[in-house]
């Protein structure tokens, strides 16, 4: 039998998403999926959301199956592309775009579009988070939020990578630590 995770919440809650056993790639935990949306929000209507590193989808399908108004899955291994397509005609997930890309040749290529939740989440142990976070800046809104999972915790000390973007909340459970960043608001 194939290995499974659950959508936890929303229109689809309890459906199962195959989970791919490729190397690097490891759908984002239930308990780590569930702190971040009570993070967000358990509604997400209208929300624009895209999940770069797709893998399994799990963020976003979690996000589409709680409202979200669209969402993108940027994946570039074909055979998870094949099997995030299966999932959203199984699901009829109408709010889901699939995208066949390198992550950061589609936050070049995407421009001007912005987005309200951006999920970054790459390949475990892999140096991506560094290179992505300041294409991430440009393609979240302004009162947007970016997400980031990683094997080590997170400082926010290179302006490069950060910009004025801060930590909001953050959390870890096993070797997962993960994030949620807000723009800084400025005062006039």
């Amino acid at each position: 039998m194939k290995s499974c995770v659950h959508i936890i919440g929303g229109h689809w809650k309890r459906s199962l998403l195959p989970a791919p056993s490729l190397s690097g790639v490891r759908p984002t935990p239930a308990r780590v999926r569930e702190t971040v949306f009570n993070w967000l929000g358990q509604r997400l209507e209208g929300y624009t959301c895209v999940d770069l590193f797709a893998g399994s989808g799990a963020l976003g399908f979690e996000a589409a199956s709680r409202g979200a108004a669209r969402v993108t899955l940027v994946e570039r291994h074909p055979r998870l592309v094949r099997q995030l397509r299966q999932t959203q005609a199984k699901l009829d997930a109408r709010a889901i775009e699939i995208v066949r890309s390198d992550a950061m040749q589609f936050l070049t290529a995407c421009a001007p579009q912005r987005f309200d939740i951006v999920f970054v989440d790459p390949p475990f142990n892999s140096a991506l988070i560094e290179r992505v976070l300041p294409l991430c800046r440009a393609r979240a809104r302004p009162e947007g939020v970016i997400y980031i999972e990683s094997p080590k915790a997170l400082r926010l000390f290179d302006a490069h990578c950060f910009g004025d973007w801060r930590i909001d909340r953050q959390g870890r459970a096993g070797a997962v630590h993960y994030a949620l960043l807000r723009q800084e608001v400025r005062n006039s």
